[in-house]
């Protein structure tokens, strides 16, 4: 992906403000929470066998990148220029050096309610953004072009590539992510509509995989299908490995929220099964916590560990790739609920607060996103 020197300016600008923070504060480095409840998904005799702790490394201190969001969803970047979606806004705003943020545009037609509306956004080698929300049809997604140097973007017309995609006031999954093989995944929610996520015929409760222009590659497991995965109550986190291997989040019922590795064609149980179930036809999680703790949604993979923002459980949880059955707490209730954590281009973990979408105790600067460096 080509990178003009406006927006290496910009974010270079950025980086150097973050790095001042990080390097000027006083406060000692985060360390991994010891009490947290987490419980490793091994299939022992039906039920989960108590989790281990991660080999605990430390975790730099947040540095605040901006303040003053409104329900943000999704943070994505066009080469250096960070974007980010607000889900009740339906507004698409750019984040200058400085932390202040201007609108680039509002996606029309979102109807959402609940935790319906501006979802998930990602960018592709092309620099256009994709969008998921919810309209009145269903959920959708839309590409859009994106003008103008940082500091006067502007988003283009809307082009739909996929629509009708079960929407409701809850579970309508929303995450993007272009995966190493240049295809576009999404996650859907069941709508509250149990039997979808067993239902091939049905995009709800699935994790999708299409072509940049919304069409079905020819290798998907499911011919004519943009099923990759099913069986899915409400996935929220996509992430890769280095080896490829791909990783989702997943919010439960009751009793287990999830983390998987999903492979092509697998039914991860839903609403059969919830959590580990050694069932025959079904893949259990890797690794599942009960949702008091958890709530996982956006997750990104960095230097081989997966870091997973935490809604409920207000924690941002680390696990490495190479024992994705035990995991690490940080910053727990410090900073809220979390919505999003991904990799910003010259490396630092940026993470998106989530406390002014109704089910949140807003702080002064909230919502924010933040910075650090894992050490």
């Amino acid at each position: 992906m080509s990178r003009t020197r406006s927006s290496a300016a910009t974010f270079l600008g950025l980086s150097l403000a973050a790095s001042i923070l990080l390097s000027s504060c006083t406060t000692a480095p985060a360390s991994p929470s010891q009490s947290s409840s987490q419980q490793s998904a091994t299939p022992t005799s039906g039920q989960p066998s108590s989790g281990s702790q991660a080999p605990a490394s430390g975790m730099g201190t947040p540095a605040t990148i901006s303040t003053g969001l409104g329900a943000p969803w999704s943070v994505a970047f066009l080469n250096d220029t960070p974007l980010v979606s607000e889900r009740d806004s339906s507004r698409i705003l750019e984040v200058a050096s400085d932390g202040s943020t201007r609108v680039i545009g509002t996606v029309a037609g979102v109807e959402g309610a609940g935790e319906g509306g501006l979802l998930g956004i990602a960018v592709d080698g092309q620099g256009r953004l994709y969008a998921y929300s919810t309209a009145a049809g269903g959920n959708r997604i839309q590409r859009f072009a994106i003008s103008g140097k940082p500091g006067a973007l502007a988003l283009g017309q809307a082009e739909t590539i996929l629509e009708d995609i079960p929407s409701a006031s809850n579970h309508n999954g929303g995450r993007l992510a272009f995966g190493p093989d240049g295809m576009l995944y999404a996650t859907t929610g069941d709508a509250g509509q149990r039997t979808l996520a067993q239902d091939l015929g049905s995009l709800g409760g699935k994790i999708l995989r299409m072509t940049p222009d919304g069409d079905v590659p020819q290798d998907n497991p499911f011919s004519g299908s943009l099923v990759y995965s099913y069986g899915h109550r409400n996935p929220q986190g996509l992430a890769w490995a280095a080896d490829g291997t791909m990783f989702a989040t997943e919010f439960g019922q009751n009793t287990w929220d999830e983390l998987n590795i999903i492979t092509a064609g697998a039914n991860y149980g839903w609403p059969t099964v919830e959590g580990v179930a050694t069932t025959d036809g079904f893949t259990d999680p890797v690794q599942q916590w009960t949702p008091d703790v958890a709530s996982p949604s956006g997750m990104a993979q960095r230097d081989g560990m997966l870091y997973i923002a935490n809604l409920r459980g207000e924690v941002l949880r680390a696990v490495p790739v190479a024992d994705p059955t035990t995991s690490t707490d940080y910053f727990v209730g410090e900073f809220g609920r979390l919505r999003d954590v991904t990799v910003a281009p010259n490396g630092p973990l940026w993470v998106l607060t989530n406390n002014t979408d109704g089910r949140g105790t807003p702080g002064a600067e909230d919502d924010r996103i933040l910075a650090l460096i894992p050490e």
